[in-house]
């Protein structure tokens, strides 16, 4: 009898392992190319369709995610719905499509485009005088101006002018403004040389970055103490001018708490993604001025090697 149940148990224990291995083989499918006539041609006609009949090019689409999970033609189904939703304005849509791609093939080169996609559909839908859930309508007072509203909603005078169509600073009462309610943060991966803006804890887009050489870039959490715009580089014995082919700095500073560090952009034409900065986090420029609209100071920065 006891033997019997030894028995038993050892049998469950197998197939929970085995429940669990199926379930993160869903999760995470090893991406295999697909040989099968069968899989080929399901697959171009699943594109044909696309083009004539949405809604059965959807279903076969998701027939070849549902049918062949570790298939590369799998990975490229998803990329083929979210042009679909995208096509028929069904910008929602088209987001959860990224974020279950990304999700489900992290490693994969269409999650990497769908990583820029949705981060320039996040970063339009903050500059878009748009309302959405995470900002408000603002009616200007008698007396306001656009520092003292950014400085009472934590927010920066470049991105409400962004985000209103503001052609100057000039406002006046009555006037009624859009303003972002999202607390931002800011994660860099040293090791993965990566910057991530976040909105309220949620991913909106993932810059390259560099590092410091030799681990130099500080490992903890800071704040942003101050944002300049075209900064001057003050180098040990010499001073280098804003637009100097010489000035590491580029168009952006956004100094650290740590004293000494910052993130800034960069006159150096070589990629991006190195272990080649003094300690500090570079990026292109175009990337640190749409930073730095966006990052009022006080922003937490997280730095993880």
């Amino acid at each position: 009898m006891r033997r019997n149940i030894i028995i038993i148990v050892a049998v469950l224990i197998v197939v929970f392992a085995l429940f669990q291995v199926i379930k993160i083989g869903k999760k995470n499918p090893e991406k295999v190319p697909v040989k099968s006539s069968k899989m080929e041609k399901i697959f171009a006609e699943a594109v044909k369709l696309k083009d004539e009949k949405s809604a059965a090019a959807l279903a076969a689409f998701e027939n070849i995610i549902s049918e062949f999970p570790q298939s590369l033609q799998a990975e490229q189904s998803l990329l083929k719905i979210s042009e679909i939703y995208d096509e028929a304005d069904e910008k929602l849509q088209m987001k959860q499509t990224f974020k279950r791609l990304i999700d489900v093939y992290p490693n994969g080169e269409a999650a990497q485009t769908a990583k820029q996609k949705l981060g320039e559909i996040n970063i339009n839908s903050i500059f878009s005088s748009d309302q959405t859930d995470n900002s408000f309508i603002y009616e200007i007072k008698s007396g306001d101006t656009l520092y003292k509203i950014a400085k009472q909603y934590n927010t920066n005078v470049e991105l409400i002018m962004r985000s209103n169509n503001l052609a100057s600073s000039l406002i006046k009462p009555s006037m009624k403004l859009k303003i972002i309610k999202s607390v931002f943060s800011i994660e860099v991966f040293k090791s993965q040389t990566k910057l991530l803006l976040k909105a309220d804890g949620e991913i909106i887009k993932e810059y390259p970055v560099g590092v410091g050489e030799n681990n130099s870039t500080p490992v903890g959490k800071f704040k942003v103490i101050n944002r300049i715009v075209d900064p001057v580089w003050y180098k040990t014995g010499a001073v280098v001018p804003a637009g100097s082919a010489e000035n590491i700095l580029g168009t952006r500073w956004m100094g650290l708490s740590e004293p000494g560090y910052g993130i800034h952009g960069t006159t150096d034409t070589q990629p991006i993604q190195q272990q080649l900065t003094q300690g500090c986090i570079r990026m292109r420029n175009e990337d640190v001025e749409e930073l730095f609209v966006i990052v009022p100071v006080g922003t937490e920065v997280v730095m993880n090697d």
